[in-house]
């Protein structure tokens, strides 16, 4: 797994605002396509063992997302943090951040993995599992819930790279990490070769197998080749401090993130109400989602430590033009995905299910649901500008409206009135309303950040 070491940390207060983020999110792309087709070559292996195990696969995804949300807002916190500390010139802060970090990462990890592992049951069948489903559920997560510790530790690692920069080593790392997840998947599952068959068990130990092969690595490199984590542990008052400033915004931030599988959980449970194979037909498009939203977020890894550095130099005017920029092309981005996506519904359905009833529920998904797309990347944008300008609670509050105030509620009423297209739609207007809100709050942020720096000067 061979990775170019950055030589130098990135300056991103003074090269030009486009090119950042072209140099930045390009290798994020690849990342990420790795990331979440962790979930969707599980789910499409899987797809082969029958309905019953997809419809399983399905309900893991809103739990599994949890985990990865609090992963993400980790991430969130560690990036704000550190970057700005080197955009402030205070490059021995940010390395005492880094390490701290570290540790509060895996110490948030393994008490919200005991915390979800022990109401396992519980919480599958307050979505709507079924008794039968819970056997493949239990396999699955059984093995799954230890081991995402690890993902925990690789997401707040690979943000403290991008603090500085550099989004090239991460993406290397998550490419690799898909690579071996993929090569392992029908080898596990189905017992290929010497390979014993494990069934749900064998996509669980391919992530974890995975993970673990890139946990090492990154450790190894953050420790002795970035030297952006110390080797030793930091005292109890740096620890303290650090601590304090990560968690301020890493805590609300992954809250925020854990609002998305929260709301994903009841989506799920509504999907439930019309029957098991639209709870199949909602999990693949889930899954769908993410690719579909790639450059989204990518953008929201990338756009954080350029947003961060500038916002600790106070060179506003930079803030709000990457900002105002970002919206702009992915509010046209997400557009062409839209117009991919419908003409090709009826090939992506047919990749993941033979059921008819399943394959014209997801078709009904993919010519719906991506509409909003492009609205939703105003939200995540938004957010994650907010989170790098040390605003978590702003973001945190917009979270919480976006899934209980609009995007759920809505959802939930039109399946009341009008069904399994009124669910999708409702969606959709949720969407709506909450990237106008989103909008507005930035440039209101951002106002209030300008006046605040002018009475100063």
């Amino acid at each position: 797994m061979a990775v170019e070491t950055p030589s130098k940390i990135h300056n991103l207060i003074e090269e030009p605002i486009q090119q950042s983020l072209i140099r930045m999110t390009m290798p994020m792309i690849i990342g990420m396509i790795m990331l979440f087709t962790f979930s969707l070559v599980d789910t499409w292996f899987i797809s082969f063992l029958g309905t019953e195990s997809l419809t399983a696969i399905s309900f893991t995804f809103p739990v599994t997302f949890t985990v990865m949300s609090m992963a993400i807002g980790l991430g969130i916190g560690a990036s704000a943090v550190v970057a700005s500390y080197l955009g402030a010139s205070e490059p021995d802060k940010a390395k005492e951040s880094a390490t701290v970090i570290n540790y509060i990462s895996f110490g948030m990890a393994c008490m919200i993995v005991l915390l979800c592992w022990t109401f396992m049951d519980r919480i599958f069948i307050l979505m709507g599992a079924s008794d039968q489903l819970m056997v493949p559920i239990q396999e699955y997560m059984n093995i799954w819930f230890p081991g995402s510790v690890l993902i925990v530790c690789i997401m707040t690692g690979n943000s403290i790279l991008r603090a500085i920069g550099d989004t090239k080593t991460p993406s290397i790392l998550m490419a690799s990490a898909g690579f071996i997840n993929a090569v392992l998947d029908p080898l596990l599952i189905f017992g290929l070769g010497p390979f014993p068959e494990l069934g749900m068990q064998g996509a669980a130990w391919s992530t974890i197998i995975a993970w673990l092969i890139g946990f090492c690595y990154l450790t190894h490199l953050l420790i002795f080749r970035v030297e952006m984590v110390s080797k030793t542990l930091p005292s109890r008052s740096v620890f303290i401090s650090a601590g304090k400033k990560m968690l301020r915004i890493g805590i609300p931030a992954a809250g925020a993130n854990m609002m998305t599988p929260l709301a994903a959980g009841i989506m799920t449970a509504i999907a439930a109400s019309f029957g098991g194979t639209i709870v199949a037909a909602f999990g693949v498009g889930a899954r769908i989602e993410p690719i579909a939203t790639l450059l989204v977020l990518a953008m929201s890894s990338s756009l954080p430590p350029l947003i961060s550095q500038n916002f600790g130099a106070q060179r506003l005017d930079r803030v709000e033009e990457a900002y105002r920029l970002s919206i702009k092309f992915i509010l046209g981005w997400q557009l062409i995905i839209y117009f991919i996506l419908f003409l090709s519904s009826g090939f992506i359905a047919a990749i993941f299910s033979d059921d008819p009833e399943v394959i014209k529920s997801i078709e009904l998904f993919i010519w719906i649901m991506p509409l909003g797309y492009g609205l939703q990347g105003i939200i995540i944008l938004t957010n994650s500008s907010l989170n790098a300008m040390h605003k978590p609670i702003s973001a945190l509050y917009l979270s919480i409206a976006r899934f209980f105030v609009f995007y759920v509620p809505l959802a939930y009423l039109g399946s009341l009135y009008f069904g399994l297209y009124g669910f999708f739609c409702g969606a959709v207007c949720g969407n709506l309303f909450m990237g106008i809100i989103s909008y507005r709050t930035f440039n209101e942020a951002i106002a209030a950040e300008i006046r605040l720096e002018e009475s100063a000067a």
